[in-house]
């Protein structure tokens, strides 16, 4: 068993001379198995171990004892035990996540803690081929897609489960070989949850009706797999590079590289991408890479909602991928210069706004010019409103400015945040795309109204 072991955390690279590793000990065979066997492997690789151990809360006397028994096991074998102890029922509310989800995150952050608290490198887990196998059922169910069909992974960043190729019944009758008790947890034997009606039911009845290796032959195709989805995981970097932009309010597929990405990759990208935006894995099932896809076919604007708060929109470029709260609009308050002023200085949102009239033509960086001898009204610097338009021509050419908009692929999100410089209706300055020609300052111009706007980004800057 040892060996065996041994030889599946060299394959990984697992663990090193130099390397200080964090044990989860819930008390269970699989917990109690992995400790027993690092504390043994420990003497001959050399790194250093510190259990950790979280009373959930959930089992009252039971939870008790198991906490007994993994602190004095410790003791017995010369393992430094960290003790922790959450109300998970009450952060599950908190949190809104289910008792297993908030578990797994109470447990992560005493591990991360632990961690810095003895240097720790490594997290070891006790998962097995039957953990993984069940995995691998649970995802196929949810439309995970080929990555959740590779089950459990033996190392994930600088967490590692050197009990991976071992089935359950072989950590168990290993611990009975060496006498060795463990707790017993009431909980796995019910069918309250998911994964327990798998472990209970369907693998037992592949096992009797289909073949009695049905776990360990799981395991195998598994790890072909995620011996794919590495490779997988190399195209798709590749596309991404060229057809995913990161902008403020989220992640946008360029529509034109998108067509040109091989099929079996473009669902793998928008998983990407739909994991990237919410920093998540769980519940991104294959019915949300269809609704982005499918966002393709549709009409500029179209929308459709996505787990973890996200959206996608449908944009002139492509689809774009955001948290909702990144979409809320902003309301930008209205200011008005009047044009017998000689000077104002004004604040819309984090925007500094200077206005000044002048009979002096002199350019300056950061600055727009316009002929105030054919202002008619005072100024307004706002967002758009109906019935706005401007003038894109000497000639004296108009455009609404919503056609504008719609010329220059401006996405629609980005419209009611533009600012515009405006005497009426008629806009003198699009802030940072365009001005208008006929509100250009001529040698005949005696009153110049010069604006400057600035924001610390591109606004009033090159355009």
């Amino acid at each position: 068993m040892k060996d065996k072991v041994r030889n599946y955390m060299d394959k990984w690279q697992m663990l090193q001379s130099e390397d200080c590793v964090i044990v989860g000990v819930s008390g269970g065979a699989d917990s109690i198995c992995l400790l027993l066997l690092l504390s043994q492997l420990q003497r001959t690789i050399g790194f250093r171990m510190v259990a950790v151990h979280v009373n959930h809360g959930l089992r009252g006397l039971d939870a008790d004892a198991d906490e007994a028994y993994v602190k004095k096991f410790c003791e017995k074998l010369g393992v430094i035990c960290e003790i922790y102890s959450a109300d998970v029922e009450l952060i599950s509310k908190k949190r809104k996540q289910s008792t297993e989800e908030a578990g797994r995150e109470v447990r992560r952050e005493f591990f991360e803690k632990t961690m810095k608290k003895y240097g720790g490198t490594k997290i070891a887990l006790a998962h097995h081929q039957n953990d993984s196998a069940e995995t691998f059922f649970i995802n196929l169910a949810r439309g995970t897609g080929i990555r959740g069909l590779g089950g459990i992974a033996p190392v994930n960043g600088n967490v590692i489960r050197p009990l991976l190729c071992l089935k359950r019944e072989e950590i168990e009758t290993y611990l009975k070989q060496e006498g060795i008790s463990y707790c017993t947890d009431d909980t796995n034997y019910g069918d309250e949850y998911t994964r327990n009606r798998i472990r209970n039911h369907t693998i037992p009845y592949l096992q009797e009706q289909v073949n009695q290796r049905v776990v360990e032959h799981m395991n195998e195709t598994m790890e072909q797999i995620r011996q794919v989805q590495g490779f997988l995981d190399e195209q798709v970097q590749r596309y991404w590079e060229r057809s995913v932009v990161a902008v403020e309010s989220g992640h946008l597929i360029s529509e034109e590289a998108y067509l040109k990405i091989p099929e079996a990759i473009k669902p793998l990208l928008i998983r990407r991408v739909l994991t990237t935006v919410s920093g998540k894995e769980k519940d991104l099932e294959s019915v949300h890479v269809r609704q982005l896809q499918e966002l393709f076919q549709k009409q500029v604007g179209r929308k459709t909602d996505l787990p973890y708060q996200m959206e996608g929109r449908r944009v002139y470029e492509g689809i774009l991928v955001c948290v909702k709260e990144n979409y809320s609009k902003q309301i930008l308050e209205e200011v008005i210069f009047d044009i017998h002023d000689k000077e104002g200085n004004f604040h819309i949102g984090k925007k500094q706004i200077f206005c000044r009239v002048t009979d002096e033509y002199v350019e300056k960086s950061h600055t727009k010019l316009f002929n105030c001898d054919i202002i008619k009204n005072n100024i307004s610097i706002r967002t758009r409103r109906q019935g706005d338009y401007i003038t894109i021509h000497e000639d004296g050419r108009t455009q609404k400015l919503k056609s504008y908009f719609i010329n220059e692929k401006i996405p629609q999100e980005k419209r009611d945040e533009i600012l515009l410089v405006a005497d009426g209706s008629h806009v003198l300055w699009i802030v940072g795309y365009r001005t208008n020609p006929v509100y250009e300052v001529k040698t005949n111009t005696k009153r110049v109204l010069a604006i400057q706007i600035d924001e610390g980004d591109h606004y009033g800057r090159e355009n």
